[in-house]
């Protein structure tokens, strides 16, 4: 007889592992109902449909980014921010070393990514080409040019040189004037501040080194400030005009590519690091195993036992053989869930694992009344589908944990399109995958050598990849939180492009 102690157990662990991927679909939710919304007010602003993607791991909201310069902050009259609050111009003629006309950008340079960048375009070097470009602090002194003061820095025009928090320049690149277009980015991987130059006289002295067109990185430097930095411009002297591009505008510097040579040196790195071959086939394995793969699973063993040594210590990998628990039973449950036969699903997990479908109420059994209706609308069987609703939804409004997915499950009857609609994602395959996954998991919970339910909810490579996500994180916040985040699918895009 089993103590009701024990059954209390068993079907607590049974729900923290079906709450976990029910959490998955509420995440799911709520970023379909945030992009519904983002796609509405595009509409209104006049964007196109291709405008409106997003990647589907991004779990971080988008940053504001600089758009134009900032009027209300002003040098006091030692600059004329023009109406298109894009150019500036010096109107007078400079008395002193402070009359300087500095413009920061609207907004801070965004900072959770890679690289920042930003261009001038000088359409008039005036009297005396004082014209300079660089990052400066909130509060900065308007009436200094950039790097004439603690935490600026500021490449300038007439002399090339480069200002750090300081009166006095170092050598550091050719010199710009009218007709000249230059650009200051900031560099989040190697946290050091880079400027491009592409005036034609620098563009014949570096023919030689065989320039390209779109011109060069004349030099970088270490960035030893954490705070937010604005896109600063500075005029100094009378008739200076100056045009800034944030990115409106295709940038005459290849910014694309220059990332993608900043990753290309970061993958280098990565790959001098020895793996043993039997380490990444017990990964690879291991995963297989975990979601029941088990056609795949042979024809990776039999495809590998010519080119990977034998794994003679398996546990001494880190890996175990409890993945191959019931891999067959999870691989006809996976393929009748991806099929969208929840019926014939059900009938399976009564008359293998009775215990995981007692409980009528419990987060599984509500993900596969769920999918059934799913599965019904996907069809057109709507009449069905509502009597099915009411036959099986009515035991789950009176529990609030579960409302908004009964809801959302629900509202796909009141669209006449209901794949446009906020909840159509409930109709993508990744739907599917995610009640396949649960089933999974709470199968491989039933192995009585599992001690932890968590250890049921990811394969070592997921855990790896998670592992490796918080490894960036904290660089990340190392850096002042400032850089980019992990993301696989980058990664995997970039190692097919």
């Amino acid at each position: 007889m089993v103590d009701d102690s024990d059954s209390e157990q068993v079907q607590k662990e049974l729900d923290l592992v079906g709450s976990y991927f029910l959490e998955l679909w509420r995440l799911k939710s709520k970023r379909a109902s945030a992009s519904s919304a983002k796609d509405v007010e595009m509409v209104n602003l006049g964007y196109e449909d291709e405008e409106l993607g997003g990647e589907e791991e991004e779990e971080e909201e988008e940053e504001s980014v600089p758009t134009e310069l900032d009027t209300l902050n002003s040098s006091g009259g030692f600059s004329i921010v023009l109406p298109d609050k894009l150019s500036v111009q010096y109107p007078t003629v400079n008395l002193h070393g402070h009359d300087v006309g500095v413009v920061q950008a609207n907004r801070p340079a965004p900072v959770k990514r890679l690289v920042y960048y930003f261009e001038i375009y000088v359409k008039n070097a005036g009297a005396k080409g004082y014209i300079s470009i660089g990052f400066t602090t909130e509060g900065f002194n308007m009436r200094r040019q950039p790097g004439w003061e603690a935490n600026s820095y500021g490449y300038h025009g007439d002399d090339g040189l480069l200002y750090r928090g300081q009166g006095k320049g170092e050598a550091f690149g050719p010199t710009y004037s009218t007709g000249d277009t230059v650009g200051g980015g900031i560099n989040y991987g190697s946290q050091e501040f880079f400027f491009t130059n592409h005036s034609q006289h620098f563009k014949g002295v570096c023919n030689v080194l065989d320039a390209r067109k779109n011109g060069q990185v004349v030099g970088k430097v270490e960035k030893d400030v954490k705070g937010r930095l604005y896109p600063t411009i500075a005029v100094h002297s009378q008739n200076e005009e100056v045009s800034v591009n944030f990115g409106k505008d295709p940038f005459l510097f290849d910014i694309k590519a220059y990332e993608a040579a900043q990753r290309a040196k970061q993958q280098t790195y990565i790959e001098r690091i020895s793996i043993p071959q039997t380490a990444s086939y017990g990964i690879v394995r291991s995963y297989l195993q975990h979601y029941g793969y088990e056609d795949t699973l042979h024809v990776f063993d039999e495809a590998s036992q010519s080119s990977v040594p034998p794994i003679t210590g398996i546990h001494d990998n880190g890996f175990n053989e409890h993945g191959v628990y019931a891999l067959k039973h999870r691989k006809i449950l996976r393929k009748l869930i991806k099929d969208g036969q929840i019926d014939d699903a059900f009938g399976k997990l009564r008359e293998w694992y009775p215990q995981i479908v007692q409980d009528d109420t419990s987060a599984i059994c509500l993900m596969l009344y769920c999918q059934k209706f799913i599965e019904l609308v996907r069809v057109g069987h709507l009449e069905e589908a509502v009597d099915y609703g009411r036959t099986h939804f009515e035991k789950f409004y009176s529990l609030k944990e579960y409302e908004d997915l009964v809801k959302d499950c629900a509202a796909l009857l009141a669209y006449e399109e209901p794949k446009k609609s906020s909840v159509g994602y409930l109709l993508e395959e990744s739907q599917l995958e995610n009640v396949a996954d649960a089933v999974n998991a709470i199968i491989l919970w039933t192995n009585p050598e599992v001690k932890d339910h968590k250890s049921c909810l990811h394969s070592y490579l997921e855990k790896l990849l998670r592992q490796l996500t918080a490894c960036f994180l904290e660089k990340r916040l190392l850096n002042g939180n400032q850089g980019e985040a992990f993301r696989l699918r980058r990664v995997l895009l970039a190692k097919n492009s």
